[in-house]
């Protein structure tokens, strides 16, 4: 599918040389697309409703496509011409759906949390991932949804209300400050705040704020919080480190540096029917832990969505 353009942006020259350096040849197409808008998805909220009554309720004026890596994700497509007020839709008030981008969705597919587990969601709010690993543990167990923002807290608590969710626990820290905790968890998300340039065509905020020295800032924090996470875990409990950002520092990087200092940590590969890029091995002159080739990393033009890195690792 082409993809549809919208208003541009200035791209920093320093933007530019990085991702001509990462892309290659495909550094236009990368432009086209980050440039372009991005497909409507939504998730089916198996908590209150089924797929398969989402698509009967919304069958008259809304076409539902299936996301292949998600069993209850669809891209939504307005029949009669063009309308994205998705949220307005009954079933979106109800809590039947929740609008979600779609490879959003894959961090919670691959932690695949279970009935009865012991969750912790770190860097929680607005909830989206969150409700969909309560729906995969059918309300069973604990979920620990944590989020130092206090002011998006109010999102996360309204979402998981809507959503109908009631195995939550919603706590306000910093995830530095799990550290101190005596739980252990069976698994653990670490969707981890980054420069979010897989999400360009969503907010083009996003490349005005862009600079080299914030990507090493960030790259710090995220491995302190996946260090923290790792300590949370059960022996053979599993965390998922996912961003939206494309930045081999914040994404390769941070897990290669992760692994050459646990050596109780594997990084386990896992097949999702999605079109992947391959993951950085080498970039800027540095040399990534081999085991990262297992990683996911997509752009926005593999799957006609927004970028996003993905990685398992299992404490063993």
């Amino acid at each position: 599918m082409e993809p549809i353009p919208h208003v541009r942006a200035e791209v920093k020259p320093r933007f530019e040389e990085r991702y001509r350096a990462l892309l290659g040849k495909d550094y236009d197409t990368f432009m086209a697309y980050s440039f372009s808008y991005i497909r409507k998805a939504i998730r089916v909220n198996t908590l209150k409703s089924t797929a398969k009554e989402v698509q009967q309720r919304l069958s008259d004026l809304w076409q539902l496509d299936p996301v292949p890596w998600c069993k209850e994700g669809f891209w939504i497509t307005y029949k009669q011409g063009k309308r994205f007020d998705i949220g307005n839709l009954q079933e979106h008030q109800l809590g039947y759906i929740y609008v979600q981008e779609a490879a959003s969705m894959i961090p919670p597919v691959v932690l695949a949390p279970q009935p009865g587990d012991l969750v912790l969601d770190i860097c929680a709010a607005p909830g989206s991932k969150t409700s969909q690993m309560a729906q995969y543990m059918k309300n069973e167990g604990v979920l620990v949804a944590n989020d130092i923002q206090y002011a998006r807290l109010k999102a996360l608590g309204m979402n998981l209300q809507r959503c109908g969710v009631a195995n939550s626990i919603i706590t306000h820290m910093q995830g530095f400050a799990f550290k101190n905790k005596k739980a252990r968890f069976d698994k653990i998300l670490v969707d981890a705040p980054c420069s979010g340039t897989g999400t360009i065509r969503k907010s083009l905020k996003t490349l005005t704020m862009w600079n080299p020295n914030m990507i090493t800032r960030l790259a710090a924090q995220q491995l302190a919080l996946l260090d923290v996470a790792f300590s949370l875990l059960k022996e053979g409990g599993t965390v998922v480190y996912s961003t939206c950002t494309l930045e081999p520092e914040e994404n390769e990087g941070v897990v290669s540096n992760f692994l050459n200092h646990h050596p109780d940590a594997q990084l386990e590969a896992f097949d999702l029917p999605i079109k992947r890029s391959p993951p950085v091995m080498e970039f800027m002159g540095e040399t990534y832990n081999s085991e990262v080739k297992k990683c996911l990393r997509i752009f926005p033009h593999d799957n006609d969505t927004e970028g996003f890195f993905v990685a398992k690792i299992k404490k063993v």
